[in-house]
């Protein structure tokens, strides 16, 4: 099964949490091999990549993710699965920061961000999206 977009339900879920604390969500995607636009969209005839489509994704969501106040905190190159299904692979993991909830909302009903997420969609095989409230770091993992 394949993850690219939330369900109903999922959104409901994430929307009915407190939209006045920061968060920070974890993304893990898997690129398709070969991008997958829609036909009417402009490059549904190009020969790109999963991985070029969602550079196209990231080069227009990323002022809109800078507008609402979001970051990229951290991104890492996947390696291997110690704990987890075997087959689970990622081509980009990182987490990005919001101030709060609402600005995440904000960003994802934003006319601009609803032009971008189309390369995404074209994009992702797959994905995982997991939302965090940051806590403090520490010595140990307890």
């Amino acid at each position: 099964m394949t993850h690219v977009d939330p369900t109903r339900a999922q959104f409901d879920a994430f929307k009915d949490l407190d939209r006045d604390q920061p968060i920070e969500m974890l993304n893990m995607v898997r690129f398709r091999a070969g991008a997958a636009y829609p036909e009417d969209h402009p490059l549904s005839k190009e020969d790109l990549t999963g991985a070029q489509a969602y550079s196209n994704y990231g080069r227009e969501s990323g002022p809109i993710l800078q507008r609402v106040g979001g970051t990229i905190l951290w991104r890492g190159l996947f390696e291997t699965t110690l704990i987890g299904p075997e087959n689970e692979r990622w081509d980009a993991v990182f987490i990005a920061r919001y101030p709060k909830a609402h600005a995440f909302l904000a960003m994802v009903s934003d006319p601009e961000y609803q032009k971008a997420v189309v390369h995404r969609q074209a994009a992702v095989e797959t994905s995982r999206l997991i939302r965090c409230t940051p806590t403090d770091g520490g010595a140990q993992f307890g």
